[in-house]
């Protein structure tokens, strides 16, 4: 069933990004007078269609993509047959070079504009849940596993990123920051400012989201919640509101440090320092064998939450787009360099296992829309087969004054499907790797 689930939202999200963006070569070719032979949401074999006008509509059984096949024009269907006759006024090649580029680049505005409108109705509806700047440097964090690899330590107080302030805990560990040249943290430990230098490489770490929730916590206070029944906690009678503030001697403020100190006393009797209504009480308990009394806790500091309206949405949402972006162009040039693994590049497998196995709505929008953003993205690189190439070719015509032969466009689409079918074979190999040996 989670399978079925992960595959699910991938073939919807894609489907109705893959729609819309063949959706807006569709309509731009209609509005200039171009025929539009076919419209397909998925590749062939055909499931279903139907003629509208001069159009066939239909799905296909490979849910990885879609085309349009505009009369006239050299494209990945490699139908080269009509180049031997008179260009026909309705035709892609007879048209200005100004509206084939309209047409070309109408896909990658469509995902664009997706993009961006599922940016600014999440910002609208859900607003923004974070704990800030002044929260972790008055409370200081948890270094987790990856954390811990470039020096953090439990209680740093991180006062900016490459010298800059920051507003969320997510900045920390966000694309802008592990992407940086030469980044550094400046850290406050026990009164002296220490500089964490981010490694060259370091984004490789957080190749899922489990390693992602391994970098840094924020401590959190924290009283007891609840009691399980039967457990020592209930035996030493604690109660809901109690703070738990020394084990052993040892002075506890944060929930880590409870955690820290019961694990180091699996199977053995501690000293608890208990404060109850401004009282101090002292309470033997046994700790078992995993290191647990058997209390919930209530986390007694509370995120900063902040709701927009509609002018302030459009720009946070706006900006959170583009961001994608920014950071995706970031990361395939420190692709080429060696710095971002190649490892990270992802098939269809891996976009599903982003999705997740369970149906979150606000998960699966959040995604869908950063998918639309890359896609565009990725449409508009000048690569012979994608709308970036045609681009390339159509700014060329419009400089020079004369459009490339279409012998060469014919071969330059060769050549684009082979780096294309290559590249999806590389990304879906990497998939296939990671399912054996992890991320």
């Amino acid at each position: 069933m989670d399978t079925l689930i992960m595959v699910a939202q991938l073939i919807l999200g894609l489907s109705i990004l893959v729609g819309l963006h063949e959706l807006g070569h569709l309509l731009t070719a209609k509005m200039f007078g171009m025929r539009v032979e076919k419209f397909s949401i998925g590749f062939p074999p055909k499931i279903i269609g139907f003629q509208w006008g001069e159009t066939e509509y239909s799905i296909g059984a490979i849910p990885l993509g879609g085309f349009v096949k505009i009369s006239g024009m050299v494209d990945e269907s490699m139908d080269t047959e009509m180049l031997s006759s008179e260009p026909q006024p309705w035709e892609f090649r007879s048209k200005p070079a100004w509206q084939r580029l309209i047409v070309m680049l109408g896909g990658i505005i469509v995902n664009v504009i997706t993009g961006i409108i599922i940016f600014v109705v999440l910002v609208h509806q859900r607003g923004e849940t974070y704990y800030s700047r002044d929260q972790v440097i008055q409370n200081g964090i948890v270094a987790l596993e990856i954390g811990q690899q470039i020096g953090f330590q439990d209680g740093d107080k991180i006062l900016d990123i490459n010298g800059l302030p920051y507003e969320s805990i997510n900045e920390l560990s966000g694309g802008e920051a592990l992407l940086s040249s030469g980044g550094f943290y400046t850290v406050d430990r026990g009164g002296e400012i220490l500089k964490i230098e981010i490694p060259r490489g370091f984004i490789n770490s957080f190749n899922s989201e489990q390693a992602m929730a391994s970098f840094i916590n924020i401590r959190i206070p924290f009283e007891v919640k609840e009691v399980s029944p039967n457990s020592s906690a209930e035996k030493i009678g604690l109660k809901a509101g109690d703070k738990i503030v020394g084990v052993n001697g040892s002075q506890i403020a944060y929930f880590n440090e409870l955690q820290s100190s019961l694990a180091d006393l699996k199977g053995k009797e501690a000293t608890l320092v208990v404060e109850r209504n401004g009282e101090t009480l002292e309470k033997t308990a046994q700790i078992s064998d995993e290191g647990t009394i058997g209390i919930a806790v209530n986390p007694l500091l509370e995120p900063v939450v902040k709701k927009y309206g509609i002018a302030e949405s459009i720009t946070k949402g706006t900006q959170r787009a583009f961001g994608v972006v920014i950071v995706n162009a970031k990361a395939l040039g420190k692709m080429f360099t060696g710095e971002v693994s190649a490892k990270n590049v992802s098939g269809p497998i891996g976009m599903a296992k982003i999705y997740g196995n369970s149906w979150d709505w606000v998960k699966f929008w959040s995604i869908t829309g950063l998918i639309s953003m890359i896609l565009a993205f990725m449409n508009l690189l000048p690569i012979p087969a994608l709308d970036g190439g045609h681009v390339m070719f159509l700014l060329y015509e419009m400089v020079s004054g004369q459009a490339p032969s279409d012998k060469f466009l014919e071969n330059a689409q060769k050549v684009g499907m082979v780096l294309l079918l290559a590249l999806m074979v590389f990304a879906i190999g990497n998939d296939i790797l990671k399912l054996f040996t992890g991320p």
